[in-house]
């Protein structure tokens, strides 16, 4: 299987199981590493277990999602995400989430990604 091919398939299955909240975490590198949030902050979250903690706490955000738009050349892919968000204080909106993944090994390897911080930030308790 080309890398395009095997990167697609991560992908596939991760966004089939994380609309679920369940089941994505098979395809996550032991050493992943993840950019997101906080733009003044390089320097990415590193490991699988400090994704899962960013993951649980963001899976009470969303009540739904679906992939709006995926690009993937060889071990690099961008996702549009297209998220259900219900805050805290029961506000509803919908907004998309723009990913980029890179893939290696087999699994995928890192994530950045880029949303309306400021939306969270308003409806998130203190």
């Amino acid at each position: 299987m080309d890398n395009t091919a095997s990167t697609k398939q991560l992908l596939d299955t991760y966004y089939k199981g994380f609309a679920r909240k369940e089941g994505w975490e098979s395809v996550i590198a032991d050493d992943f590493k993840f950019r997101g949030g906080d733009m003044t902050n390089v320097s990415p979250i590193v490991g699988k277990p400090a994704y899962l903690s960013v993951i649980e706490r963001f899976s009470r955000a969303f009540t739904a999602m679906r992939v709006k738009e995926m690009i993937v050349e060889g071990e690099n892919a961008y996702v549009t995400g297209n998220y259900d968000f219900r805050f805290p204080d029961g506000t509803a909106v919908n907004g998309d989430v723009a990913e980029i993944w890179k893939a290696k090994n087999g699994k995928l390897d890192s994530l950045t990604i880029f949303f309306d911080t400021l939306t969270f930030d308003r409806h998130t308790p203190k």
